[in-house]
């Protein structure tokens, strides 16, 4: 079953198949930007195996020299995986933690006695799997009076202190450039102490662990604290902290970025996958670091790179822009400035179409979608209710006014993302409905709408909804989607709902995906036998759901391949991205232009998705709603090929073609 999406997205750009692969070219000339030791792995599962095997290899050394190993960790989303690999080996291959004294790195403050804290979760997900004796680990109280707090984070020093200080740190990144919990503006020599936790990082943290009003402190581990650690590993598999982590590896040390700090420790490393990877030098701009083996991406990521450190469109770039920029060994290929303009200007122009689904008797030989067959039976995935429109809403209506049979695939029920205060109003409206039409009031009806408003009335952060409550939450999520496809014309027996298991826990933590998974998608495609398919391709979605829903669709088509399914040689799969990213321009195989009216009807179906307005649970940590940020990101794709030189629309929607191997 395919697990590796991100590698298979990203490997098309972000591999070292663009340097020369002589055994020459030293590893330092590649890192030169780099001032943190940064290993690339393929995937993220790749990284996680690599950082539990430098643990286990620590704990047993010190096993066998009778001493303990001191980790300090947090439990933060990018350690789950990393806690999940250290308690498998624990029960499947007998590896002992009994030697391990455990610090948690941070902790929420003020806490009730029952609130959900870091240290519960550090133990859910570790301690208690394991054999750790629970005298050995520690954490700051989230309870200690607020009096006693600068006592309390003297005391944990010196616990530190009695254990001979930290073997390992092992750490993810805040979207600020956090580590522990140290905010930006937190000094080098800080030690743990209690901190205001800012805007951006409690929307984040709330956001990752599913909870709406989260402290406004936190005890914190110090910088200085973290920096005394024998061995720091930094590990950040999450493609939306991208953008830090260049900084923090590549930029100069600020206290405005805490993990730039690193750059001063002396055994510190950073472990990303490809797709955080994706802004380090020697990935996005590997002409700056190396002689390359240029290929159409890399040329064309180069190109658009030179217009915008330039600010000229591509067809007045000259010889003298590539010389000052890097950028003869083009030159000395293509013999001038004018022959790569040209090539990249008609490269990009061509991905350019109206006609989604491929125009009907055109020459085809340029476009990015085949003329025949016409119409086509097309499918769009959509992981949660409303990334139809979110991502392609402009695409997807135009594929229906082009007279294709479009049919959407709803992936998952998205219940834990509706708000409690939307039941409770489609409550009052079906208990309103049966006084009215039925002259009195249903008992069963009455008795659960009493049992729903009580539930409501005592839960608590930590509570998850009843099965009753999720099947009411998917079934608003049901409607909202059936308004949206009767909106853009789709007929609701072309609407599938797939309600993948992995996604019913009830929970922001899903199930791994399973065999039932793929085969609900296979079912679907080998009834529909599509001519086009749509997938999901943003990775950067907080929740992971949507690389599952990918894993899941591009595993059936997987099967379909090796089994040699007929169908499949006649089909095209195009990946979209949604609400959190847009493809890079050099990977953007087919880009369909909106005018200002067709952007308008975009948002109103996603407007037609009420739940996920201002009250959804998971909205991010960016402030914009979803309608918002879709517009955005389609008027920039639309402002960027403008600035090359190409022509001006009002926003566009893009798409890369996935080809299975």
């Amino acid at each position: 079953m395919r697990t590796n999406l991100s590698s298979q997205i990203s490997l098309n750009r972000v591999s070292t198949k663009y340097y020369k692969p002589e055994n020459t070219i030293e590893n330092s000339v590649l890192t030169r930007f780099e001032k943190i030791p940064t290993t690339i792995f393929e995937t993220a599962e790749e990284g996680v195996m690599h950082v539990a095997d430098e643990i286990v290899r620590k704990v047993q050394e010190r096993q066998r020299d009778g001493k303990f190993c001191t980790i300090a960790a947090g439990a933060g989303i990018s350690m789950r995986p990393l806690f999940a690999e250290l308690v498998r080996r624990h029960k499947e291959e007998g590896v002992s933690f009994r030697n391990v004294v455990l610090f948690n790195l941070y902790e929420y403050y003020p806490l009730a006695e029952t609130s959900s804290s870091c240290f519960s979760r550090l133990n859910t997900l570790f301690v208690s799997q394991v054999d750790i004796d629970s005298q050995n680990v520690f954490t700051m109280s989230g309870t200690v009076p607020q009096e006693a707090v600068v006592e309390h984070c003297h005391l944990y020093e010196q616990r530190i202190k009695t254990y001979g200080g930290v073997d390992i740190v092992v750490m993810g990144i805040g979207g600020e450039g956090n580590i522990g919990m140290n905010e930006p503006g937190s000094t080098i020599s800080s030690t743990t102490r209690l901190i205001l936790v800012d805007g951006p990082s409690r929307a984040e943290a709330a956001h990752n662990l599913g909870i709406d009003n989260l402290p406004p402190c936190s005890i914190t581990m110090g910088v200085g604290t973290i920096m005394e650690a024998r061995k720091i590993y930094l590990l950040a598999l999450d493609e939306e902290k991208a953008d830090i982590v260049r900084l923090a590896v590549e930029d100069k040390i600020s206290d405005t970025v805490p993990a730039s700090y690193l750059q001063m420790h002396h055994n510190a490393m950073v472990c990303v996958d490809l797709p955080t990877a994706a802004h380090l030098t020697r990935i996005q701009r590997p002409w700056l670091v190396t002689n390359c083996e240029w290929n159409n991406k890399l040329i064309r990521s180069a190109i658009v790179w030179l217009c915008m450190v330039t600010k000229k469109p591509i067809l007045k770039l000259t010889n003298k822009d590539y010389n000052e920029n890097g950028l003869s060994e083009l030159l000395a290929l293509y013999g001038s400035a004018y022959n790569v303009n040209i090539k990249i200007f008609n490269d990009l122009q061509h991905t350019i179409t109206g006609w989604p689904g491929g125009k009907p008797d055109a020459d085809d030989t340029y476009r990015p979608e085949r003329a025949k067959p016409f119409p086509k039976r097309v499918v769009v995935f959509s992981p949660h209710p409303d990334d139809d429109v979110i991502s392609m809403g402009g695409t997807l209506r135009r594929l229906v006014q082009q007279g294709h049979e479009v049919h959407v695939a709803y992936q998952t029920s998205g219940n834990i993302a509706v708000g409690d205060e939307e039941v409770v109003r489609f409550m009052h409206f079906i208990n309103g409905f049966n006084q009215l039409f039925d002259g009195g009031q249903n008992e069963t009806i009455k008795s659960k709408y009493a049992e729903i408003k009580s539930f409501f009335s005592q839960k608590t952060e930590s509570d998850f909804d009843t099965r009753d409550i999720l099947t009411i939450k998917g079934l608003i999520r049901r409607g909202e989607a059936r308004t949206a496809c009767t909106f853009n014309q789709i007929p609701l027996e072309r609407c599938h709902f797939l309600d993948l298991p992995f996604y019913e826990t009830g929970r922001i933590e899903k199930n791994p995906i399973s065999e039932a998974d793929v085969e609900i998608v296979l079912d679907l495609l080998r009834t529909v036998k599509p001519h086009q398919i749509y997938v999901a391709g943003d990775l950067a979605d907080p929740h992971g759901t949507h690389r599952v829903c990918t894993d899941a669709v591009l595993a059936a088509i997987d099967e379909e391949k090796n089994a040699g399914a007929e169908w499949l040689e006649d089909c095209r799969i195009w990946m979209y991205r949604g609400a959190w990213a847009e493809w890079e321009i050099e990977n953007i195989e087919m880009a369909v232009p909106l005018s200002p009216e067709e952007l308008r009807a975009k948002r109103n179906s996603i407007l037609k998705h009420q739940s996920q307005m201002e009250s959804a649970p998971f909205l991010g940590n960016d402030e914009r709603l979803f309608w918002q940020r879709s517009e955005d990101r389609n008027r920039g794709t639309a402002s960027l090929y403008d600035s090359l030189g190409l022509a001006s629309y009002e926003a566009m929607e893009a798409f890369v073609e996935y080809k299975p191997l």
